[in-house]
């Protein structure tokens, strides 16, 4: 049985992404574009299949069947191992809806992309140190759209996969679907790691988090790669261990180092370091089952504060080490905005746009993302419906309004202005650690709207990324 404001909520969503598509093709109509071909959506409309869709159809069918039986009967390790398993494959199949060479292998070749300069990049250290010289455009040696709309880090990876022999769009793309698919691990285990309820209400997560309708940007874009690598961040920063706090500190930090609009991860940041789960027993519980170490001994979590200064010192070590290369990233910030300004952001309305960033997110996060939203700041009448009872400071909370807020103040910028569903990709994976506030005769309703998106959305559009 599903709550009738929770398909109010829903059906809501989905009505915002039908009128962000009239009112652009109306907009393109009145010669006024929008200038995104099937706003609000940067792709192609063009039903069709593919190779991968066979292959799709029967992923998600089983997850469906049998998600949540798996779900509650392997062992947790077992659990996190065959959910990246399962996601990898999802990913790939949506990718191969397109084929090989248009769904990964020529994914991040066509256009303005990385590795279009990848060969150019003969010396790392000159690169670092003469990269905000070639941000702004209209001179010879500017970078292409991409690498000067990102700081240096996003092009310093795909150059490391060519020096270790995997160059190319397809190893590229196969990089950014292993990646992005960690946050499938990433997110439930923060879950289990802070919530009241522990494991229960992470292996309620794990369904959700396979069947992410954003895996169909992961398979293949260099955001789906920013969302995998920040989402582990936070999980280790969510550990509360000392050596965890350094390589999470890192890694988030790092990620400022992918994209500039990353800095807005602070207010998950901020939840995985002050949320605790208040309860004895669980915690308890995970000390025997997880946190035992060589000598037998359950290893205690850190103090806030050794926690947040272990961070600290892994961010510094990554934000010095580009500062000392030559790569200062306020100025890097500046430049960009000009750039910004300088290319389509300058004749897309942000009128339309700062409702339509909305909707492209639903498509990216699921309509089940409103139901989320909903029973995360409505307490009551998410209860009367027998959803289970959690307070208002557990993290099935607080994940999911915490990448609200980065994703609003993200749209009231003015910066994120169309394509969006992969822009966001980094905030929109941790809207799953939400499922568990659902009712759990619904889980499976809701589980199939999330598949059935990602599916119509493949089939429908020939998205560019």
């Amino acid at each position: 049985m599903v709550d009738r404001w929770d398909v109010a909520a829903a059906a809501g969503a989905v009505t915002l992404v039908a009128l962000a598509a009239l009112v652009g093709g109306l907009l393109y109509l009145n010669d006024r574009p929008v200038q995104a071909s099937a706003a609000p959506f940067y792709a192609h409309w063009l039903p069709h299949v593919g190779p991968g869709t066979p292959l799709v159809l029967m992923v998600a069918g089983l997850i469906v069947w049998r998600g949540f039986v798996v779900a509650e009967r392997l062992s947790w390790r077992a659990l996190r191992l065959t959910a990246y398993v399962v996601a990898v494959t999802w990913t790939l199949s949506l990718a191969m809806v397109d084929g090989w060479q248009r769904g990964l292998a020529g994914r991040l070749t066509t256009g303005p992309e990385y590795l279009d300069e990848v060969p150019g990049v003969t010396d790392v250290s000159v690169m670092i140190r003469g990269f905000t010289g070639r941000i702004l455009d209209f001179q010879p040696d500017s970078w292409t759209t991409h690498v000067a709309g990102h700081p240096p880090g996003a092009l310093l990876i795909f150059v490391w996969l060519e020096r270790a022999g995997l160059g190319g769009g397809g190893w590229a793309a196969l990089a950014c679907i292993l990646v992005g698919s960690l946050a499938t691990v990433a997110v439930p285990e923060t879950v289990r790691l802070l919530s009241v309820s522990g494991e229960a209400a992470a292996r309620a997560v794990v369904p959700f988090a396979v069947v992410f309708p954003g895996a169909v940007w992961i398979g293949a874009s260099a955001d789906g790669l920013f969302a995998g690598i920040t989402a582990v961040g936070v999980m280790l920063l969510a550990r509360k261990r000392v050596l965890a706090a350094v390589a999470g500190g890192a890694l988030v930090t790092f990620g400022i180092y992918l994209s500039y609009g990353l800095v807005l991860l602070a207010p998950l940041v901020l939840v995985a370091l002050l949320a605790t789960r208040r309860t004895a027993r669980s915690t308890d519980t995970d000390r025997n089952a997880e946190s035992v170490g060589v000598t037998g001994r359950a290893l205690k979590p850190a103090t806030l504060g050794v926690v947040m200064g272990s961070a600290l010192i892994g961010g510094v070590a990554v934000a010095g080490s580009f500062s000392a290369a030559g790569f200062w990233w306020p100025d890097g910030y500046h430049l960009v905005v000009e750039r910004y300004y300088q290319g389509l952001a300058s004749v897309r309305p942000y009128g339309y746009w700062v409702w339509a960033n909305i909707a492209a997110l639903v498509a990216c996060a699921g309509p089940m993302t409103a139901v989320i939203l909903r029973r995360a700041t409505v307490r009551r009448g998410a209860e009367a419906v027998g959803s289970p009872e959690r307070p208002a400071w557990d993290v099935t909370r607080l994940l999911p309004l915490a990448a609200a807020v980065a994703i609003v103040a993200a749209d009231v910028s003015g910066l994120s202005k169309a394509e969006t569903e992969r822009i966001w990709l980094p905030f929109a994976v941790w809207f799953a650690a939400g499922a568990a506030l659902l009712p759990v005769p619904s889980r499976r309703a809701w589980l199939v709207v999330q598949a059935g998106t990602a599916i119509l959305v493949n089939h429908l559009l020939l998205t560019s990324w």
